[in-house]
């Protein structure tokens, strides 16, 4: 088995050029690992995500890094011109040897939209428009389109991917309507739910992939986030754990409870207690971590793992010893 990272990049309470330059040591401690790729999310205005240019940072961790591979989960394609993100796409690939993977997405929150003038009622229909020519555009010499949102004729592509067709695709699955796309596609996909709710999209996505006949061997990843706080003991670790998950969850919510629009049903809770509870939150001495992150590969169904070693006002030291438990006591047992 193979693990990812999933990074929001939220606020810290560091200095901004502190935070970008721990999050790239972490990178580069994550490549040592023997990590497989680094995620980050998009997020506009909100310090839950402080990459609002993911293409900017990945440039950087593209020129920190040799091996690891990396990108967005996702591009928020409403908010792209999708010919401008094409050659965004095909430079990153470029820049680092095919490392590229490509997460795009239609995006969830409604504030963050108006805050760029963009109807979230219009998102669906952008996001097919835009992906419809973001595709053409990675495999074509040019590019024609006539859609309600985008139009143009022969526009000449350039650049291209070192990657062909294009870079791997990723996919926030929230629905199971979509993974007959994504299978189709062969569109790697990740979920945050607890473990049960997963595992009804891993059955849908296998028994998807076997009516396509496609081999189970080439299965793409199916995978879940979670947080995760390694120390020497359960105690030391929910203590650091707790802690730094208010500070997370208060950026989580922040656009939420300002515009009083919080929504009945939200994929994360405030009760610390209850997100470990529901194993959003996996916490404790590397065997306990061990246990509970293996239960939860089995019950879920996944192959992929993608977790948070920084989040909240987590310390660059905190994150990396949790990092650094999970390759020496973690990983080998689960690999």
């Amino acid at each position: 088995m193979k693990f990812g990272i999933f990074d929001h990049l939220d606020a810290s309470g560091a200095p901004l050029a502190r935070f970008y330059e721990d999050r790239l040591r972490l990178a580069e401690a994550y490549e040592r690992a023997g990590i497989h790729a680094y995620h980050v999310a998009e997020h506009h205005h909100t310090p839950l995500g402080l990459a609002a240019s993911p293409s900017v940072f990945l440039a950087a961790l593209a020129q920190r890094t040799k091996t690891l591979r990396f990108g967005p989960v996702v591009y928020t394609l409403p908010l792209y011109h999708p010919l401008r993100l094409a050659d965004e796409i095909c430079m990153l690939d470029q820049m680092s040897g095919g490392r590229l993977e490509l997460g795009i997405g239609r995006g969830v929150s409604p504030m963050e939209f108006g805050l760029f003038g963009v109807d979230i009622a219009q998102s669906q229909a952008m996001y097919f428009e835009a992906y419809q020519v973001l595709m053409q555009a990675l495999t074509s010499k040019s590019v024609s389109f006539e859609g309600k949102h985008y139009r143009f004729r022969n526009v000449p592509m350039l650049l291209e991917p070192l990657q062909k067709p294009h870079p791997p695709l990723w996919y926030g699955l929230s629905k199971l309507e979509a993974i007959g796309w994504a299978a189709a596609n062969r569109v790697n996909v990740v979920g945050n739910p607890p473990a049960a709710k997963v595992r009804e999209f891993t059955d849908r996505y296998r028994a998807e992939w076997a009516r396509l006949g496609n081999d189970p061997a080439q299965l793409p990843f199916m995978g879940f986030t979670r947080h995760v706080v390694i120390a020497a003991s359960d105690r030391e670790a929910l203590g650091i754990a707790r802690r730094a998950y208010a500070r997370w969850f208060a950026s989580f919510i922040k656009l939420w409870r300002e515009a009083r629009n919080e929504p009945a049903f939200l994929p994360y809770v405030e009760s610390f207690d209850e997100t470990v509870k529901r194993g959003q939150m996996i916490a404790g001495s590397p065997a306990s971590v061990r246990a509970a992150l293996a239960a939860q590969v089995s019950e879920a169904g996944i192959n992929y793992p993608l977790l948070r070693f920084a989040f909240g006002d987590l310390t660059l030291e905190e994150s990396l010893r949790s990092l650094e438990l999970f390759a020496a006591e973690v990983m080998p047992a689960l690999a």
